[in-house]
Parts: structure tokens; sequence; C-alpha cells
């Protein structure tokens, strides 16, 4: 399918950021105004491959946003059939980088190869090229893979003077040619950077530059899950030193994690995965995205994963507040909306009088004068709207009601950027799927 026919289709703001399929490894790369997302894309196995308890991918899709909020699916760019030396039944392709190089953008890519002769199974994981006029594509795959380059993985990174290179788990660094389809076999021209951690498996390293020091970020099997960790240097061959941790497990436990940096409009966002939309199975991951921000002395903050995600929110879309900013300490909680279906989201569960959550940073281009609650049954009782703290509105929503959109008048609200809280006013129990202003 082409990229202009799945071109209007959009996935909306809060984490995860894609939420109508599968997405991993996520690869980001602004363009002028906008953020492009290279992701690995997880798929349940289908009946030619063995290992249904593993990672399964077969194909790549690229995302673009111009607010860090609506998300369009420009399709698939690259898959296990059109690269012509990708193994068709590998189901191996890998965590993904892409950068602009002379006015076309190169996509890299490691895959299973095609059995060579004498081999009953794969050549053993590559990485490839394909080329674009355009981030969205179409993308062009490249006849073979890189020349003596193995493994998963690749991050490409761009110097200052143009210079790119290749960073490779291990980890090395080794200076791309100006074709950007080969590697220098010069000695000079690769450095293994020795000082991460020997215990435990270092993998998807991610090298971006920050005020004048690099910085060597890479998931790091600490325990049994991965964290992040990095380490820093002066010059892009180091020495680097190991500074540590900074962000941690998450707390049911993902297997994996893997990343990429980037700055845009004057903030560092950190992409990211975790498996919200399969929490039995840890192999069917989704990209998320939240703020780094980095101490006086250049060191990373820890970063705390959060539901609310990254961008603005628009008054009038349809506000999930159950990707929340704060959660009052009882009487209240999160559930799935169908325990049969992730993708259909979630639900805020009010049970207490007094419970209430907050959702940051919503954009009221005018002062509201409505709002729409979407209900989940079984629900009654009353919700009070505040903005800022300030109370805007009272829905009162009746008992034994199917799914109902309970509206109330708004009062008192303000246009510009504000914090939501919604609160639960009375005894009783009410279900939120989302709201929205009028």
């Amino acid at each position: 399918m082409t990229a202009a026919l799945l071109g209007s289709a959009l996935a909306t703001a809060q984490n995860p950021i894609i939420r109508d399929q599968f997405s991993a490894d996520p690869s980001a790369l602004v363009v002028g105004d906008r953020v492009y997302v290279f992701p690995s894309h997880d798929i349940k196995a289908p009946a030619d491959y063995a290992r249904k308890d593993w990672f399964c991918m077969a194909d790549y899709h690229v995302f673009s946003s111009d607010n860090l909020t609506d998300w369009t699916d420009h399709g698939m760019i690259v898959d296990q059939w059109s690269a012509p030396w990708v193994n068709e039944k590998g189901y191996s392709m890998w965590a993904p980088d892409c950068k602009e190089h002379n006015g076309k953008y190169y996509f890299f890519f490691p895959a299973g190869a095609k059995p060579q002769p004498g081999q009953r199974f794969g050549g053993g994981n590559r990485v490839g090229v394909a080329i674009a006029d355009n981030p969205e594509g179409p993308y062009i795959p490249q006849e073979t893979p890189l020349e003596g380059v193995g493994g998963i993985d690749p991050c490409i990174f761009v110097d200052d003077d143009g210079q790119g290179y290749l960073v490779m788990p291990g980890i090395t660094i080794t200076k791309m040619n100006d074709d950007w389809l080969s590697v220098s076999t010069d000695p000079a021209d690769r450095h293994r950077v020795e000082e991460v951690p020997t215990k435990g498996l270092v993998e998807g390293p991610y090298l971006f530059k920050h005020n004048g020091k690099y910085y060597m970020t890479f998931p790091w099997a600490r325990d049994v899950e991965e964290v992040l960790a990095y380490c820093m240097a002066d010059n892009i061959f180091g020495p680097y030193k190991f500074m540590g941790v900074f962000f941690e497990e998450h707390a049911n436990k993902c297997w994996t994690n893997h990343h990429s940096i980037i700055e845009y409009k004057g903030q560092t966002y950190l992409f990211y995965h975790h498996n919200e939309f399969s929490p039995e199975f840890d192999k069917n991951r989704s990209v998320c995205a939240d703020s780094i921000f980095f101490e006086e002395d250049g060191t990373i903050r820890m970063v705390k994963p959060t539901l609310r995600g990254i961008g603005v929110t628009q008054s009038d879309s349809k506000i999930q507040l159950d990707r929340y900013s704060a959660l009052s300490n009882s009487g209240d909680s999160i559930a799935y909306l169908e325990p049969s279906n992730y993708f259909a989201g979630w639900k805020t569960v009010f049970f207490e009088e007094g419970a209430w959550a907050q959702y940051n940073t919503v954009n009221f281009k005018k002062a509201p004068k409505s709002v729409t609650v979407k209900i989940v049954p079984p629900s009654a009782g009353t919700l009070e709207i505040l903005q800022d703290d300030k109370v805007i509105a009272s829905v009162n929503v009746p008992a034994d009601r199917q799914v109902i959109e309970a509206k109330a008048k708004v009062s008192g609200a303000s246009k510009g950027i504000h914090h939501l809280k919604v609160r639960m006013a009375t005894q009783g129990k009410i279900q939120v799927d989302w709201l929205s202003f009028e």
C-alpha cells in the first residue's frame, strides 16, 4: 500500500503516541518543523513463523507530526519482501535509523539475510540502506547490505562538520564514507567504547550531541529488564566516562527498551517503547515519548515515564483523561475499556467522593461554552470540571443508562493553555472515556 493512501491515518497525543498498531525502537528525526519517527513494527506471529514467543517484525512504517500531538502514518516504507537481500521468511527487521545526507534520506535497517548456498537457515543479521528524496518516502532499498557490517540496531550520527558515523552495538563508532553506502576500513576511523558496563547486555546505542558534549546512550540489562544508561565525552572517539542510568525499568517489567533523543523547538525529547497495548506479552511494544532535561553540569536528569507524554492537547479534541498528569491518592483508577482489545484504550474510574484526575497542557483557543463527557456504564453521580483549580462545569450522570455523552454548560473558563482536573463531587461510580469542550 502506498504512503499516499495511508497519509490520512492519525494517532493522537499521549503515551503511547502510536495507538492503532504495535511499534518499537523509535528513531526520531527533525526535518524542518516536523518530527519523523521510524520505528520497528511488531506483529503477531504468522503461521509460517515458528517462534510464537519471540519478536516478529516484517516491515517498517514512518510517522510524522508538526505538534507532537497528532501523528500521521505515512504507511509502509520497506518490508522483507521488497529488500532484495533480506530473508523473506525471517521476520527480523530490527531497530532502524534514518538521517539526511546531501539532500536525500538514508534509512538504515537491520534484517536477517537470505540463506546462502549450504545454509539451512538465514545468513545472519546484516544492515541495509534504503534511499528516498523525502523523509516519508518512497524508499528504494539497495541491492546489497553494507559490506563488512553485521548485527542489529544501527545508529547514524552526523557531527557538526557533516561527517557521518555508524554506531553499532559493541559499542563501536566507525566513519562512513561519503557515499553513505560503505564505511571506512582505516583502523584510525574506528573506535570501540570500552567504558560501558561489562555485566549485562548492552545494545541499541544512540549517540547524540548537546552543548558540545557527546552522549553515548544505550539500553542496558542491568538485572533482567533494560534500563537506559549513558556515557559522556568531549570528543567523538572519547575517552568516554560512564555516567549511570537516566531511565529506570518500568514498573510492569517490559524486558526491552530502545530509544532515540532529539532537540525540537528548544526542548529535548526521548522516544522509547513500552508494552502498554500488550501487558501480557512484552514482545509487542508501543512507542512513547517524554521530555528530557539536563543538569547544569550537562548530566541527564532522571526521566520518569508519563502517561501524559508530550505535546499540547486542543480543548475541542477528545481529551483522554486516563493519560493523566496526576491522580488522587485514592478513589479512582485506570482500566482498559475492552480487556479483549487493548487498542480500544482506557477509562478513568471514579468511585469515591473527592477523587480526581488531572490532565495538563490543554489549549483553549476560545473560552468554551459547553463540555461533553463520554461516560461508560454502569455509572451514576456528579463530576466537577476544573480549569486551573477553578470549577467551570458540573456534569450530572444519571443512573441506568447505556453509553452516553453527558453534556453541561461551562461558565467562567478562560482561553489559553490551562491544566484540567476532573473531580468526583458525589458518592457513586462514574467511568470516563474522554471529554471535549465546545
